[in-house]
């Protein structure tokens, strides 16, 4: 591609593979939700790609572990 054919954003993500969109957020985003354990509710911290991380018994332990290690934590509701 020559400089003057450079490509949109928009037709750059129009090319994205399947494997190149579950990679997004993966070193950067962890998202934490309430989760069932033995009954009560704790909450699971998950990379971008679904794997559970951890369990913490509560929400502002579950935040700040992610941001310990590097993570920007997102709320599921």
């Amino acid at each position: 591609m020559t400089k003057t054919e450079t490509k949109t954003d928009l037709e750059a993500a129009r090319e994205i593979t399947r494997q190149q969109l579950l990679a997004l957020g993966l070193n950067d985003v962890a998202y934490v939700r309430d989760v069932d354990v033995d009954g009560a509710t704790a909450f699971g911290i998950f990379a971008a790609n679904g794997q559970q991380l951890a369990v913490m018994p509560d929400r502002d332990a579950a935040i700040a572990a992610a941001w310990e290690n590097g993570l920007a934590p997102v709320t599921i509701h």
